[in-house]
């Protein structure tokens, strides 16, 4: 019996070198049209959005491009007076997800005296669960996701002992399967996303002895396919966010050795658009901002000088995370 493996070619004249420049243009110009249909259609993430450009240009030092003052005042304007908790965009429902982007931006910024961080705090213990899982809102959707960016927006907050960090751990390692991998919830299938989501939390908890590293790590570089691209689960297309989710997972259990850098690599620099600069998912495909941080951040985790250095646990410049004095555990072999 023969399986096909679901894959791409990489094509002879792709790009092969780092193209910062064409990629501080594509992000400093990205989303000034407020007419624009891409802008309009994407601002129930716009929160994210900022983050995802911001931490990349910060990666690539030219975060002066940014405009620093009207992204603090829209994050300022984005948060519930009365929940604490803070939305994608004005008008917008608080979400676990945009309140930790906030956060992480205005982190960066050294500049958290712009939102109530109290209200923040409360806003994201409201959001715990008995059993130790967090909501996503007020609307009751439970994920490994919320618990990750529970533990993270109150470690950049040096608020951690809020919630109850023993049911945390607990309710994430309910998620555990077989495989040693983990899903959104108990019982569901493993997803190198999600798997980062929770290293993530045990990493911040320093709980990292609760993992089966071996194994996980197995799973993980089982992802890396012959074009050196990385998938998210078995039987799927390679996807450059991997290069983050899989490749972060791996350095938080010091095993990142345990894949080809040099054919992910080139994966990578594949997936640059050569004429309007970005990344995208594949080879070919449009980019976005998104792909566009973890594209850089996966380089950087790889050990291109030409980019900040990542932490693995926060996606965040190491320097920010050291300003901190934020210390997330790494595994040692």
């Amino acid at each position: 019996m023969s399986f096909n493996v679901k894959d791409v070619i990489l094509k002879e004249d792709r790009p092969k070198t780092l193209l910062l420049q064409k990629h501080s243009d594509y992000l400093a110009t990205y989303g000034q049209n407020k007419d624009d249909y891409e802008f309009c259609m994407t601002e129930y993430l716009r929160m994210s959005g900022i983050y995802w450009s911001l931490t990349a240009m910060e990666l690539m030092d030219q975060s002066s491009r940014m405009p620093k003052e009207e992204i603090i005042e829209f994050i300022t304007s984005c948060q519930d007076k009365e929940s604490g908790g803070i939305s994608a965009s004005i008008g917008h429902d608080p979400h676990m997800l945009y309140t930790l982007s906030a956060v992480q931006v205005l982190a960066m910024y050294d500049r958290l005296d712009a939102i109530d961080v109290d209200g923040v705090v409360r806003y994201i213990l409201s959001l715990q669960q008995e059993d130790g899982s967090f909501f996503g809102d007020m609307w009751g959707e439970v994920d490994t996701r919320f618990s990750f960016c529970a533990v993270m927006a109150l470690s950049l907050l040096h608020r951690l002992d809020a919630i109850n960090i023993n049911k945390t751990v607990d309710f994430v390692l309910s998620c555990m399967n077989f495989d040693s991998g983990f899903g959104s919830k108990p019982g569901s299938e493993s997803h190198a996303g999600l798997i980062y989501c929770c290293v993530g939390t045990l990493s911040i908890c320093n709980r990292m002895d609760a993992l089966r590293a071996d194994e996980l790590a197995w799973w993980l570089c089982e992802r890396q396919l012959p074009s050196g691209g990385l998938n998210g689960r078995p039987e799927k297309l390679p996807d450059l966010c991997y290069s983050w989710w899989v490749m972060s997972s791996l350095s938080m259990l010091n095993r990142i050795h345990w894949v080809d850098k040099k054919s992910l690599e080139q994966f990578i620099l594949a997936c640059q658009d050569s004429e309007t600069g970005g990344f995208s998912d594949r080879p070919g495909d449009i980019p976005d901002p998104f792909h566009t941080l973890f594209g850089l951040a996966g380089l950087s985790l790889l050990g291109d000088t030409s980019i900040k250095s990542v932490n693995p646990t926060y996606c965040m410049p190491q320097e920010t995370i050291d300003k901190l004095k934020l210390q997330p555990q790494v595994l040692h072999i």
